[in-house]
């Protein structure tokens, strides 16, 4: 029957005691070597491998780290407490740092929401909170997280376009960078879960549409630019020539008829308009000559 193994405490205790034991084992050893003679050296004797059986126990625990341990094969504990340590010499202790760390995917080539092709990276910033899930659980869980880290990458670009195109209110990669950040941490930490690690951040590192149409989606932007800009200053031109017929309809500065209005109003329009500068023309006759 297949079990979840999860951290659980360890047994050890500081190694200090054990070090002043040691030291007066090995000082009873050297006396005995030298003052005692016959055969009640062999008693004494046996201190030294006791000796060296006790100082298998030793181990040191660095900050941010942690020792698994294991009886024959079997899962003990986990210990986290820094210092010199000691415990049952038989154990097994296995080093799983807890320290925060980051890993950044390759460049992968994935297609968009549209089809479009892109090369898109991230940046997944970790770190183990279960050392008994991330040795037992996985078989490799550094090689784990990288994998899993790509895989919803990539699954993450082809649920959202590259760039807004129908609306302001699409989600894009581009243009909602915390909003896509936030579900690629998501779906990344549900595929490590199982591994005893905790995703801290994820975020896109490089985001590009594939060379063979990078040139072909660039004047595709600067299209939608021009168009977005034309749209604006047509807005403003409507705006200010309204503006200038109220303003001498207010003040009776001149009678216009419907024919003059629109003539005008084609003028304005021109000058506003128009992207180059305009050359003004001397009408030395009326409207309708």
């Amino acid at each position: 029957m297949k079990t979840h193994t999860t951290e659980k405490a360890g047994w050890s205790m500081s190694g200090y005691p054990i070090v002043g034991l040691l030291v007066l084992n090995i000082a009873i050893f050297l006396t005995a070597m030298i003052n005692i003679d016959g055969e009640q050296k062999l008693f004494f004797i046996a201190l030294l491998p006791l000796s060296i059986f006790i100082g298998v126990g030793f181990y040191m625990v660095h900050p941010k780290q942690a020792r698994v341990q294991l009886l024959f094969g079997k899962y003990q504990g986990t210990d986290t407490n820094t210092g010199l340590r000691w415990s049952n010499p038989l154990y097994i202790k296995d080093k799983v740092s807890l320290r925060v760390r980051n890993f950044e995917s390759d460049k992968l080539k994935v297609n968009d929401q549209l089809g479009n092709p892109i090369q898109i990276a991230s940046v997944v910033v970790w770190e183990v909170v279960d050392s008994a899930e991330a040795l037992f659980e996985v078989d490799d869980y550094e090689s784990f997280v990288s994998i899993q880290s790509e895989a919803a990458l990539r699954n993450l670009a082809t649920n959202y376009p590259y760039d807004q195109h129908d609306g302001e209110e699409q989600v894009s990669l581009r243009s909602h960078a915390n909003l896509v950040a936030g579900a690629l941490k998501e779906e990344i930490q549900s595929r490590l879960a199982k591994a005893g690690v905790k995703v801290i951040e994820a975020r896109i590192s490089h985001l590009a549409y594939a060379p063979e149409i990078a040139s072909a989606m660039l004047q595709r932007q600067q299209a939608a630019a021009i168009i977005a800009a034309r749209e604006r200053i047509v807005e403003g031109a409507v705006g200010m020539v309204e503006l200038a017929l109220n303003r001498l309809s207010e003040k009776e500065l001149v009678e216009l008829d419907e024919e003059r209005k629109a003539a005008m109003v084609s003028n304005l329009l021109v000058v506003l308009c128009s992207d180059k500068n305009t050359q003004p023309v001397v009408n030395t006759g009326s409207l309708y000559n």
